[in-house]
């Protein structure tokens, strides 16, 4: 997959990353991925197409070099020529090996951009459920790999590519540095003096746009008909902002729990408080993967997950399943966590912490990587780690 250069003894090899934008999660993808050649003889660029020069972005990537194109989203629709010649030049100004694209847009422009061999990762369902986005894969079939997030993702995009060969559509999971994250989660007490949330109170956490894939009307039913059994005082917490929010807030008024829901709205860099929480909940319809699943697990906070999508594989070997749009079932999950001895807490957080190190960090996730079919045969010519 990697291509050999005409004179590598002359040149550094590169690797170039692109990705859309830098908001929500897709700074610390672009984290990720630049992670993958650490050890390796690869220096790493990354390019975003959209966003202005932050110098916590460039940080953020840790990427030897970072390059803002400042494309609006309207300046790239379309045909996006200017995008296409800008990512020419970049991607002839140094001896390039490999592209790694996130989404479509970016894999669309690189193809078209340069020769190299190019890595699409595609983080959503249904990416390539239209004809015009599956004839123009095909048309590059011979230097493109597709990889999903879970999968989940991986099976969706295998759908529409059943001539592809399976080692050209892989699952690379995302992952976390978990020390990292560990390090910046504040304590539980912190936490939810940051929050707002009383020191006493059990408390169900929940992170994610206010938005009907996200299901958060499941969460408060269950929620609801779980708080009689649950200790006093219980809360359950939301984190995040959409246009769900005043029906939800309606929804809690409802079923006679308003002053059992707090909604917290958009925090920055959430992930830090979630020591807040007793339980985290994700109630999502067909999550791609579930970031926050990782994040909670890093907090040592006992997880549930509706049982579809790339969260199910996350949560599978440590979590709770219940069944999507369930609220009896997410009920009864709640009220079995509440109920939990603190012993039997812990061995679910030492279960966690050895699931993150073995299957969502960094170092597993390299070897994942370098032991792909479109990698492993330039692996042995690497130093990697």
């Amino acid at each position: 997959m990697i291509s050999e250069a005409k004179h590598p003894e002359q040149q550094q090899p590169w690797v170039l990353q692109f990705c859309h934008g830098y908001d929500g999660p897709f700074l610390d993808c672009a984290r990720q991925y630049a992670a993958l050649f650490t050890g390796t003889v690869f220096k790493v660029c990354t390019v975003y197409l959209t966003g202005a020069p932050k110098p916590e972005v460039e940080v953020g990537s840790m990427s030897d070099e970072v390059i803002f194109l400042g494309y609006s989203s309207r300046d790239v629709r379309g045909l996006k020529l200017q995008a296409i010649r800008h990512f020419r030049r970049i991607a002839s100004s140094r001896d390039f090996r490999l592209c790694i694209a996130h989404r479509f847009k970016p894999t669309y422009i690189a193809l078209l951009g340069s020769n190299i061999p190019v890595i699409g990762v595609q983080h959503a369902f249904g990416v390539y459920s239209k004809r015009p986005r599956q004839f123009f894969a095909n048309l590059f079939k011979t230097r493109l790999t597709l990889f999903g997030v879970s999968n989940s993702v991986r099976d969706d995009i295998r759908t529409h590519f059943r001539s592809w060969p399976a080692e050209q559509i892989e699952t690379l999971y995302n992952r976390i540095d978990i020390q990292a994250v560990q390090s910046q989660q504040e304590s539980r007490q912190d936490a939810r003096a940051s929050l707002g949330l009383p020191q006493d109170a059990w408390v169900v956490g929940n992170v994610g746009r206010l938005h009907p894939d996200k299901d958060q009307a499941t969460l408060i039913r269950g929620f609801a008909i779980a708080l009689t059994k649950l200790p006093a005082g219980s809360l359950l917490a939301i984190m995040g902002s959409g246009p769900l929010e005043t029906s939800l807030k309606d929804l809690a008024a409802q079923l006679g729990v308003v002053e059992h829901v707090r909604f917290l709205g958009q925090v920055p860099n959430g992930r830090r408080y979630f020591k807040a929480f007793d339980a985290f909940a994700l109630t999502s319809d067909h999550e791609p993967f579930g970031m926050v699943l990782l994040e909670a697990m890093a907090a040592g906070i006992p997880i549930i997950c509706t049982d579809c999508g790339g969260g199910r594989e996350v949560a599978q070997e440590v979590g709770d399943l219940v069944p999507l749009g369930d609220a009896d079932a997410l009920s009864t999950a709640l009220v079995q966590l509440a109920q939990m001895s603190p012993e039997q807490i812990q061995l679910i957080r030492e279960r966690m912490q050895a699931d993150l190190e073995q299957r969502f960090s960094d170092q597993a996730i390299r070897k994942t990587f370098w032991s792909l079919p479109a990698l492993s045969s330039y692996a042995d010519k690497t130093n990697h780690a």
